[in-house]
């Protein structure tokens, strides 16, 4: 069986649909026929009784997916986001769609896993990182907010490790994936291959059985003591404060990263990812992130943002507000606003 892209690879192996994201060379990112063809794969697969499984991997050696084609968003963002918006909607749904496959999906979480990769991977009912595992949600860095269902997994999220997290946009390790709770199995990198052919042969059990290892310790829950009372005040910037005047070091650089982050994008961040915790389901958090995603089209921010970092890439974003001082309450409301139309399930 054959997905509808080049860029996703389709086929089944005894009983056992293997899914491969075909775009190495742009660390498997995400567009818009991608989404298509594994929505259209794994709705066959769901249905199909000889399919018992599934296995999502990355082509190449740099990971599993980069995240989505930002750039594609920045151009649409200055036209008039019809392409983001349209994105963005069969996206979260694809996201809502891995939540609640009913057969075994097992994402092989290898190398980098950001954004949009944590969409396809981390809703998997069977989650695997490896000691190369890169992952993270940098969407403050490009004046954008966590999304593809992140904020539920950061409101989470043991303490207040998914704000650290989502406010730095920082990448974490396997085995902070694992502790977050955005994972739940460590296969070593080496034995990733064996591990497919192992499920494929044996069954998804008698793979782990095999293969899978106690993770190392997770540098992030050994922090957890400064990370939880830095990030217990109510704003972001009470926030930077308590990690600036805190004595450990590693709160001080979380300080100034968050510093150099989109005031705006942080300050709907903390917002997003507490309104995600009161939320009960993926989908009641998937409708909220796609008012705010629809929402920064019409932002400053976000065009500035990818400009800086990936069009022009001078790495010098000019914020607009441009401190956190000057974001206000009215501003982060504007975010949650319905969609027209709203993401239905």
């Amino acid at each position: 069986m054959t997905g509808e892209s080049d860029e996703v690879v389709a086929h089944v192996e005894r009983g056992v649909g293997v899914l491969t994201l075909n775009r190495p060379q742009a660390i498997n990112s995400l567009n818009l026929p991608m989404v298509t063809a594994m929505t259209a794969t794994l709705s066959a697969w769901a249905d199909d009784p000889a399919v018992s499984a599934v296995v999502l991997a990355g082509a190449g050696e740099r990971g599993l997916c980069a995240g989505g084609d930002v750039v594609a968003i920045y151009h649409s963002a200055k036209a008039d986001g019809a392409d983001a918006r349209r994105f963005w909607h069969d996206e979260y749904l694809l996201n809502a769609q891995i939540g609640e496959f009913p057969k075994p999906y097992v994402s092989l979480m290898d190398g980098i896993v950001m954004g949009g990769g944590v969409g396809v991977g981390a809703h998997a009912n069977t989650r695997v990182v490896t000691d190369t595992t890169k992952m993270a949600m940098p969407e403050v860095g490009i004046g954008f907010i966590p999304d593809v269902g992140g904020t539920y997994l950061l409101s989470r999220a043991p303490g207040h490790l998914g704000l650290h997290a989502a406010l730095t946009g920082a990448p974490f390790s396997g085995a902070d994936a694992i502790a977050l709770g955005f994972a739940d199995h460590f296969v070593p990198h080496d034995r990733l291959g064996e591990f497919t052919s192992a499920v494929i042969a044996d069954g998804v059990e008698a793979a782990l059985a095999a293969h899978a290892v106690e993770p190392p310790p997770s540098p992030l829950a050994a922090d957890r003591d400064w990370i939880d009372e830095c990030y217990a005040h109510d704003t972001v910037a009470e926030i930077v404060a308590a990690l600036a005047g805190h004595s450990n070091p590693a709160a001080n650089a979380a300080a100034d990263l968050i510093g150099t982050r989109s005031p705006i994008a942080c300050s709907v961040t903390l917002e997003s990812v507490r309104r995600a915790g009161e939320l009960a389901t993926l989908e009641d958090v998937l409708v909220q992130e796609f008012r705010v995603s629809t929402a920064s089209l019409r932002s400053h921010d976000l065009v500035e943002g990818i400009r800086a970092q990936l069009v022009d890439k001078d790495r010098n974003p000019q914020w607009s507000p441009a401190t956190l001082a000057e974001v206000s309450a009215a501003d982060i409301e504007t975010y949650f606003a319905p969609a027209e139309p709203d993401l239905a399930f």
